[in-house]
Order: structure tokens, then C-alpha cells, then sequence
């Protein structure tokens, strides 16, 4: 018996399914999972000694690697002035003008610790701002593990196979419009209806959580007019793509080129440099609504963390424009390896993208993937193949088809030989794949 297989029974005796978190368990593709006990650069080591070519880092915040000396140094040194105060820091502001140096819309900022904790302050704070109950999420986006998102949610839920949770109860779910992603019509239908009682559209800024979707050309410009025009606010969720998908995340790509922003955007993943750590921000008087100052209550022990801040700014400011030219070079260069790979095994896919991330989709080359409905039509049944030929090979893929894959700045030719010389045996593997 391997460490890991080892370490996964020992965990399943104290932790529900052996996990924090519910697609580390392999349910989607089978097999005992790894259990890490090291990263480094591009390299994770697992308890039985063997390395992998990480391409999930973390979902997200290895963004300059495993370990990055800046951010250990960082890191090491507020550890040193203490853990925990209580209390405000000067890093909290600090790390809050980095972020609102790369995001034109962001006037204010407030930090709290998990993703969740950003969506579900914000759809609060929509619903304080304007006074109104509904809102609109679309179906496969996933938004953390808040009540009211979890209806017909991506990700993991997707996995499950899950339209929503137990738990949540009716009441709730109808508070949310569910509608299908990238479909204009719905959203004018939705605001036909209800548009006085609408009180936000949410949506990640580029969907990563049914695997990557990309956003029509001029969607989310389409969702800010919409909202703008019924008195509803836009919550773009950035806590994937914020400072991954580009220097200003997916927003960097579409808002800023065409000249809007955002009402509120969350982020989280790539702004604790692998420590825990989320925010969200946006118009001043929004985000003014906020307590002190508001009637919309938010509150954290440990919002604004010192160890996080620190790691989170030394992330920000290594994170340079070269170092995102680096990343959309490796990215485009994989994707490429992927498609001769599988197109030298007759196996048909389509690559989605979303700026330097990216997820493959076998099945669909002919329709490409737009909606939460297009990825559950895709040969699902391709994935654990693949993934698990790629693993023994020593590259580390996201367990499920539903994620996206992420490349870092250590992600050096040499990383990418190895995956390369990976994808071959693993394209003949899904290839011959059966449903």
C-alpha cells in the first residue's frame, strides 16, 4: 500500500469522504488522490516521493510558482512580527491600491478570508444598496458555497451530479433567476418580468467552474447595460481569472478595452499568494453601504490577515508584464501540444480559453462549448482516462473536466517537455475510451 493510499484512509476516518473539499477526492475520475507533501517551482512531491508537473497551482494562486522566494521571504518576515492581531495593519491598505491600481472600477475595498465570504458580502450588499430581493446567477457558474448560488451550479456540484445542496431550502433557491449562460434573450426575459425587484446580476467573469466558457463577444458589456438600465448592479466574480486571465483579470480583457466597469467585482486565489484571502470592491458608494459606515453588516477576525497580506503583495508586485506575456506564451504553446496530441489520435475536442487559463472538452468541436448545457453534453467520459495516464506520467491535472488548468511563471520548456511528452499515450487512452 502506498503513503497515499495510507494517508486517504486514515483521512476518510476523520474527515467526511477523506477531504476538505470535495473534488480532491477523485470522485470524477476514480483512483486514490496523491496526498502532497511539497511544491516547488512548477513541481509538486507527493507523500511516496513521486513529482508532478502541477498544472492546477492551486487553482489559481501559484501564479509565479510553487515557493516563489519573494513571497517566502514576505512571508516569513510577518511571521516574525506575529500571526494574528486583531487589529488593523498597514499591508491591509497596501495590498487594497495594488489591486485598485490594476482595476479601473474599484473606488473601495474590503477584505475578508475565502471567496465565498467575497460573493456572499456582495450579494448582500446589492440587496442592502438597492433595496431589492432577486438575483440572477447563470446556471454553471459557480460562486462559492453561499445558500442562494448554489442552485444548478459548475464545479464540483457539477461532478456530484448535484443540481443544487441538501439544506438549502426552497425559500432561498427562489430567491435566485437561474438562467442559461450567454444567452441575451433570458437576461432581457428575466428583467422583462422582474426587473423591479432584481437586484443584481452575478457572473464569473469568464466562467471556469463547468469547465472554461468564454463570454460572447460583448456579453458582459451587454449584462452591465442591462443592469444599469433597471437600477440592478453588476457583480463580476474575478476570484479565478482576478490577476490570472490577465494583469486585471478576465475584466482587463473585455471592460477595459470597451470603457465599463464593473458595480462590484470579488477576487480571492491569486491576491494571498497561496495564503487565504479574498476581497471584493468596487463604486465608492456601494461599497459604502458596508459597515462602519452602512446598514449592510459584514465582519471578520480574521479579514486582512497579516501573513496574507504580506504574501498577497509580494505576489501582486512580482506579478509583471512580463511575467504575464510569459504565462499567455506557455499557455498557447500547451494548448497547441494538446490539439496536435489529440488531433494525431482522430479525437475530437474543442480548447476554451479564458485568457491564460484554459480546459478541454472532448466532443465538441462541432458546437464549441457556451453554456452549462454544451459541457454537459460533452464525452465527460474521455477525462479519466486521460487525466489518469497523464498522472502516472508525472503531470498533475485538474480531477475533474469541469476545472480549468492553470501554467505559471516557473513553468520553464522544460516543465512543458515533460507534459508534451506526456500527452501522447494519454490521448490514445482517452481515444479508446468507451461511455
Amino acid at each position: 500500500m502506498s503513503n497515499s493510499e495510507k494517508l486517504f484512509a486514515e483521512a476518510r476516518e476523520v474527515m467526511p469522504g477523506g477531504v476538505n473539499s470535495p473534488v480532491r477526492a477523485f470522485g470524477s475520475v476514480g483512483g486514490v488522490p496523491p496526498f502532497m507533501v511539497g511544491a516547488k517551482g512548477a513541481y509538486l512531491t507527493d507523500a511516496d516521493g513521486k513529482e508532478y508537473v502541477d498544472l492546477v497551482c492551486s487553482w489559481g494562486p501559484a501564479l509565479l510558482g510553487h515557493a516563489h522566494p519573494q513571497i517566502q521571504a514576505a512571508v516569513h518576515a510577518a511571521v516574525d512580527r506575529g500571526l494574528s492581531f486583531g487589529a488593523s495593519t498597514p499591508d491591509e491598505a497596501k495590498l487594497g491600491q495594488l489591486i485598485k491600481n490594476r482595476m479601473g472600477g474599484v473606488e473601495r475595498l474590503r477584505m475578508v478570508s475565502t471567496g465565498t465570504e467575497a460573493t456572499m458580502t456582495a450579494v448582500r450588499l446589492a440587496r442592502g444598496f438597492t433595496g431589492r430581493e432577486l438575483i440572477i446567477k447563470f446556471s454553471g457558474c459557480y460562486h462559492g458555497h453561499l445558500d442562494g448560488l448554489l442552485a444548478d451550479a459548475g464545479s464540483g456540484v457539477a461532478t456530484l451530479a448535484l443540481p443544487g445542496s441538501a439544506g438549502v431550502t426552497a425559500a432561498t433557491a427562489a430567491e435566485t433567476l437561474v438562467l442559461p449562460y450567454n444567452d441575451r434573450a433570458a437576461v432581457e426575459a428575466a428583467f422583462a418580468e422582474h426587473g423591479s425587484n432584481i437586484a443584481a446580476v452575478i457572473t464569473e467573469s469568464a466562467p471556469c467552474n463547468m469547465g472554461v466558457v468564454t463570454p460572447e463577444e460583448g456579453f458582459n458589456k451587454f449584462l452591465k447595460d442591462t443592469t444599469a438600465q433597471h437600477g440592478a448592479l453588476l457583480i463580476l466574480d474575478e476570484v479565478l481569472t482576478g490577476f490570472r486571465a490577465s494583469d486585471a483579470g478576465y475584466w482587463g480583457l473585455t471592460g477595459r478595452v470597451e470603457g465599463w466597469n464593473a458595480d462590484l467585482y470579488t477576487f480571492g486565489k491569486v491576491i494571498g499568494g497561496g495564503l487565504p484571502t479574498a476581497a471584493l470592491g468596487g463604486r465608492a458608494e456601494v461599497m459604502d453601504y458596508l459597515a462602519p459606515l452602512g446598514p449592510v453588516y459584514q465582519a471578520g477576525t480574521l479579514s486582512g490577515n497579516p501573513v496574507a497580506m504580506a504574501a498577497g503583495i509580494a505576489q501582486l508586485e512580482n506579478a509583471t508584464d512580463e511575467v504575464y506575456a510569459f504565462l499567455a506564451k506557455q499557455s498557447a504553446a500547451l494548448q497547441d501540444a494538446i490539439t496536435s496530441a489529440f488531433n494525431a489520435e482522430g479525437l475530437d475536442h474543442s480548447i476554451q480559453r479564458a485568457g491564460t487559463l484554459f480546459s478541454v472538452a472532448f466532443g465538441t468541436s462541432a458546437t464549441g462549448v457556451h453554456n452549462y448545457a454544451d459541457a454537459q453534453k460533452q464525452e465527460a467520459f474521455r477525462y479519466a482516462p486521460f487525466f489518469h495516464s497523464m498522472l502516472d506520467s508525472g503531470v498533475y491535472l485538474p480531477p475533474s473536466v469541469f476545472e480549468a488548468w492553470f501554467v505559471s511563471a516557473a513553468h520553464d520548456d522544460a516543465a512543458l517537455d515533460k507534459i508534451v511528452s506526456a500527452l501522447p499515450a494519454a490521448a490514445k487512452a482517452a481515444a479508446a475510451a468507451t461511455a
